[in-house]
């Protein structure tokens, strides 16, 4: 019998019961490795490995055709030399993060607009102040580099919270979800930044976009402009960022992801001004929505790679989404 590894923790009873069933009417069976560690010793037994398995986990799978990862960004399994062959499929969840993640941009991005941080300290100190300045989503320009689901989950929100335009900034300039005015295509970035309120970053971590938000494109960007990024920390230049923030030259950020992670407890990016950093937890498993849509997104490729078809959400290793 062929067989599957699922490699992952957050497995409730019914996930394994739908994806037992899925993989039984496909002809698999299924092994689970809850600790995040598949044994080398047992790596050869499977054709499919899902999950979060580490990189240094997957040379011994030597019969390995299919790495379907549980989460979105895959660029720390891009590499052949990860693989036992390079014609090994990698797929990834995207699909199953857009809920997740865009509610918790809306959440950063309403505290920067309505000051929540400096409130945040006021009170800490007992203090009673009400007269800060504060803005809203409502009538902001927005522009969202990287269009793929999770940063079109975000620009849905926005729009029905009643921003005044919302720009994608994408590879190509294909027709986008109806919820973005304009699209632009990268080349294009530097006209669009001027006029930029809110720049939310939802990109993958290849060669292209890495430090895309550089010195020169952060100094392209209106003073009262707030940056939410929860892509990948190298898509910005984080001296050049937390210098523009120090200087007021920039009214906020939110970061979800940095470099590097976990952030040394004495790095600067800890006391820069007018910055919300969370610990990278916009995805991860904590929402059920993400739980079931993951193993949804798996099942429905999973049928697709019994039946011979292309999957769903095939990675190009090159590319790197």
């Amino acid at each position: 019998m062929r067989k599957i590894a699922a490699v992952e923790s957050f497995f409730s009873p019914e996930h394994r019961e739908t994806i037992e069933k899925t993989a039984a009417e496909c002809g698999f069976t299924v092994d689970y490795f809850s600790d995040g560690h598949l044994p080398a010793d047992q790596a050869a037994d499977y054709e499919i490995i899902y999950g979060l398995c580490s990189p240094k986990d997957i040379k011994a799978a030597v019969n390995l055709r299919w790495l379907c990862c549980s989460f979105a960004g895959v660029d720390a399994y891009t590499s052949d030399d990860i693989y036992p062959h390079p014609d090994v499929l990698l797929s990834n969840s995207s699909g199953a993060y857009g809920v997740t993640i865009s509610e918790h941009i809306i959440m950063v991005t309403l505290m920067l607009l309505r000051q929540m941080p400096v409130f945040e300290q006021i009170v800490r100190e007992r203090g009673w102040e009400k007269g800060l300045p504060m803005r809203s989503i409502c009538g902001s320009s927005i522009t969202v580099l990287g269009t793929g689901d999770i940063g079109t989950n975000f620009a849905r929100r926005a729009k029905a919270l009643g921003a005044k335009v919302v720009r994608g900034v994408r590879r190509t300039k294909k027709a986008g979800d109806p919820a973005y005015d304009e699209m632009y295509t990268l080349d294009e970035l530097d006209s669009v930044l001027p006029k930029t309120e809110i720049l939310v970053m939802a990109l993958p971590g290849t060669k292209e976009t890495a430090h895309i938000l550089s010195r020169e494109r952060i100094a392209l960007l209106p003073r009262d402009a707030y940056v939410v990024n929860v892509g990948r920390g190298t898509a910005i230049d984080q001296e050049a960022l937390m210098e523009a923030l120090n200087a007021d030259r920039l009214a906020g950020a939110a970061l979800d992801v940095c470099v590097p992670e976990p952030l040394p407890k004495d790095h600067p990016l800890w006391d820069t001004k007018n910055l919300l950093l969370t610990p990278h937890i916009s995805g991860n498993m904590s929402l059920g929505i993400t739980r079931d849509l993951d193993v949804e997104l798996f099942c429905e490729d999973l049928r697709n790679y019994a039946a011979g078809r292309k999957l769903k959400r095939l990675v190009d290793r090159a590319v790197g989404y």
